[in-house]
């Protein structure tokens, strides 16, 4: 057998994940993501295994709801054919493979930073020198924005090469607020402090990353959630959904000249994230979702509240929506506008709403569900034109869509289940991966565990690690004024790439 094949949150011995000899790893690989439309790599990272380094490559089949895994302990010293020369989806994977462990790849089209972490295997290469790409010419000048910007938001600097309006070539360099996420979960022992982390990966996803902690260690611990947990948790995930795309929208509305919408969707914004305040006590959700319990149950009375905000805010919602959708001024500068084809889409790896906007089908809660979602038998979303139009239509149509769901969630509330104390003993020498939809696309928790439960390694990928590079090239020819509703369109993570 050349790979393991795993369930979204399923728990395995690190032994049934097979080692194949370098060779037949990419192969065996390579030959899986033939199947362009159903298979795509979620996962492909290294760790310290030994005086060696194992490879872990997880491949998702999205039709038949499974993982393939499969890895690798390369020579050391070997020099390695690079999968990027053969699918450009693992160019970033592989980048910050180079970069954690310096693995060289003899035909990887350019060994780039990724991050620029402490403990980078080459302390030389640092963000002052980052080797960006030039064109010489008479006829072409840069453009350089950030890393700090005029309008309050994360560090990341963009690079312009323009031929006078028109922009040729953008080139984005992040890595300006790397935290040591992944090397904290290693040295954080207490599950308050671990779920702390998680709901500071990415200040405006805590549900969707700070979910998939917790299924995860849930799994590793041998701890099945009840209904009620459930319950509150896909609420949760949906409500947050729900407020960032209406933020969104909002921004989207600014940067185009439609200040009635933006005010409008800007005020829509409000009760949602206050919701959370009255449920946790936090606007952001932080210290809401907890392994094997809940501190704030949704009870009767949210439930009513929750009601009674959904009708105020559908009202105004659909009248704002109606008109933006239809001003000629508005549609003037989304259609056709920082378009990504579907083969540009199916190469560079994107997920979430950046593929969905293409007509690629990935979204975890329709292809490897969780939680309720298998309940609410959920249907993505899909466009075709690749713009910021159908990014906003994605975003407009999603949000009906957790109205929809989580109406029906309240429709059947079970009671709320203290539930007993559980003993959180983690599987020894496992693997677990734990994939969630968040509202900008697939987040993946990987954990590996040592000889005595602990962890040895623990892997997060937020969905802009895959979809930054679209951002770069859907404003390709056009106009550089064009690219604040290009950036905001998309909406990717400083923080949730930086870790």
């Amino acid at each position: 057998m050349k790979y393991a094949v795993v369930k979204n949150m399923q728990v395995i011995p690190l032994s049934h994940i097979p080692e194949l000899e370098y060779g037949v790893f990419i192969e065996t690989n390579l030959a899986l993501l033939k199947d362009k439309k159903h298979m795509h790599c979620v996962a492909y990272y290294g760790y310290r295994s030994g005086d060696g380094l194992k490879l872990i490559c997880c491949i998702a089949n999205d039709e038949q709801h499974v993982v393939f895994v499969s890895s690798c302990l390369p020579q050391g010293g070997e020099q390695l054919h690079s999968f990027t020369a053969h699918n450009f989806a693992f160019e970033k994977f592989e980048r910050e493979i180079h970069e954690n462990f310096g693995v060289r790849y003899v035909d990887h089209p350019w060994l780039k930073p990724v991050r620029y972490p402490f403990n980078s295997a080459d302390p030389t290469a640092t963000i002052a020198n980052y080797p960006f790409y030039a064109i010489e010419s008479e006829e072409l000048h840069e453009v350089g924005v950030g890393p700090i910007h005029a309008g309050v938001i994360e560090p990341g600097h963009f690079r312009f090469i323009c031929n006078g309006e028109q922009i040729l070539h953008l080139e984005i360099q992040l890595g300006y607020q790397h935290r040591g996420i992944e090397y904290l979960f290693l040295q954080k022992k207490k599950l308050l402090q671990l779920t702390t982390l998680a709901e500071s990966i990415a200040g405006d996803c805590v549900c969707g990353h700070t979910l998939a902690f917790v299924n995860l260690w849930e799994s590793l611990c041998g701890f099945t959630p009840g209904r009620d947990l459930q319950l509150a948790r896909t609420l949760a995930l949906e409500l947050e959904r729900m407020a960032i795309h209406t933020g969104d929208l909002s921004a989207m509305c600014t940067d185009v000249g439609y200040q009635l919408g933006s005010a409008v969707l800007g005020r829509l914004r409000t009760p949602l994230i206050n919701f959370f305040q009255v449920w946790c006590g936090n606007r952001l959700a932080k210290g809401l979702l907890r392994a094997g319990k809940y501190n704030y149950p949704f009870t009767q009375e949210l439930a009513r509240q929750l009601t009674s905000l959904l009708v105020s805010y559908e009202t105004d919602f659909n009248q704002v929506i109606e008109k933006l959708f239809s001003l000629p001024s508005v549609l003037g500068r989304f259609e056709k506008t920082g378009v990504i084809s579907h083969d540009q889409a199916v190469m560079i790896g994107t997920v979430g709403m950046s593929a969905r906007m293409s007509g690629l089908n990935r979204d975890i809660r329709f292809s490897h569900p969780y939680d309720l979602y298998p309940e609410l038998a959920h249907q993505p979303i899909i466009k075709n034109h690749g713009d910021v139009y159908s990014r906003a239509q994605i975003r407009r149509d999603e949000i009906r869509q957790s109205i929809k769901y989580i109406r029906k969630l309240k429709e059947d509330l079970p009671e709320a289940n203290a539930g007993s104390s559980v003993l959180w003993v983690p599987a020894p020498d496992s693997f677990v991966l734990a994939m969630t939809e968040g509202w900008r696309g697939e987040i993946v928790h990987c954990a590996i565990t040592g000889a005595n439960g602990e962890l040895v390694h623990y892997k997060i990928k937020d969905p802009s690690f895959h979809n930054w590079l679209a951002l770069a090239l859907a404003v390709r020819n056009n106009e550089i004024s064009d690219f604040p509703i290009c950036n905001k369109s998309f909406d990717l993570s400083y923080c949730g790439h930086d870790l």
